[in-house]
């Protein structure tokens, strides 16, 4: 009769060759691939995709209207929040044109030549 032998993998197999992480190594760059996922997912959520351009420009108002509003301009690669409030600029200055409204709408900025005359 002849016996059996059980063969036993690890017994074989140095002690460098068993590292209980090895099948962890690679979950850093799943974690990585699945948080810029999310944020394309975001974006384009909000339909907003010239937030992913580096040459569109885009402005954005937070809050329209109220106490904490918020004004984000994007110009390139460069992002500015602007925070409103309630203080109204001041101070002395010099006029420097007439605005006038036209019939359909558009606003037409006429600049003083500094030669006036009166007709």
């Amino acid at each position: 009769m002849r016996r059996k032998r059980y063969h036993r993998p690890g017994i074989l197999y140095e002690e460098e060759d068993q590292n209980p992480l090895t099948g962890v190594a690679n979950l850093f760059d799943v974690a990585m691939v699945f948080s810029v996922a999310l944020l394309i997912a975001l974006v384009m959520s909000f339909q907003l995709p010239e937030l992913l351009s580096p040459t569109e420009d885009i402005t954005i108002v937070k809050n329209p209207g109220q106490e904490n509003m918020k004004i984000i301009v994007k110009e390139g690669q460069d992002i500015e929040v602007l925070n409103m409030t309630e203080q109204i600029g001041g101070g002395t200055g010099e006029a420097l044109g007439t605005a006038y409204q036209l019939a359909d709408g558009r606003v037409v900025y006429v600049p003083d030549s500094g030669n006036e005359t009166s007709t």
